[in-house]
């Protein structure tokens, strides 16, 4: 995906928003993997699990997220674990946006293409993923529990065109609008 980046993404995106310097391209700067767990605060193995599904899915060891702050409605106190996240940078962010594009993305049941409507305003893209099993290196023998896992795509781009066109030609199989 680097080698592709360099190779067909920077023309095409020099060519597109009329760039004048291979320096003003956007590209993706990390990838963040998260997963929220309110069931962690209660059952410390099933934050665990996931965590663990998190290093096998990346390569990399997670960090357990902790509540900033309480919050008495959802019976939820400062510093209690309450989910787990992965930041994905270089060699490995390529890695894994190859993988999800190729293997994750193709096995969601009755996928057409992901939607447009999922970006922040200043470049960056979110798509939610609901069950982990979309990426095959999961064992579905050894899952304790179906979650869901955020992935955020930030780019250095500042609008979110560009972050649309720079994701699209990475080959991210976006949704045809009707």
């Amino acid at each position: 995906m680097k080698k592709q980046y360099k190779e067909n993404v920077i023309p095409y995106m020099m060519q597109k928003f009329s760039y004048k310097n291979v320096m003003q391209v956007p590209k993706l700067d990390k990838i963040v993997l998260n997963v929220g767990m309110a069931e962690g605060a209660t059952d410390i193995k099933i934050l665990d699990s996931a965590l663990e599904e998190l290093a096998i899915i990346t390569g990399q060891k997670g960090v357990v997220t902790r509540a900033k702050k309480s919050i008495a409605n959802f019976k939820l106190r400062k510093g209690v674990p309450i989910g787990c996240k992965v930041t994905l940078r270089k060699d490995r962010m390529y890695e894994f946006l190859e993988r999800f594009i190729s293997f994750g993305l193709p096995r969601i049941r009755d996928f057409r293409g992901i939607s447009r409507k999922h970006f922040d305003g200043r470049g960056n893209y979110t798509v939610g993923i609901t069950e982990q099993l979309i990426f095959p290196e999961i064992n579905y023998d050894k899952i304790l529990k179906m979650h869901g896992i955020s992935v955020t795509f930030v780019t250095t781009s500042k609008i979110d065109e560009e972050a649309f066109e720079l994701l699209k030609a990475f080959g991210m199989p976006f949704a045809k609008v009707s």
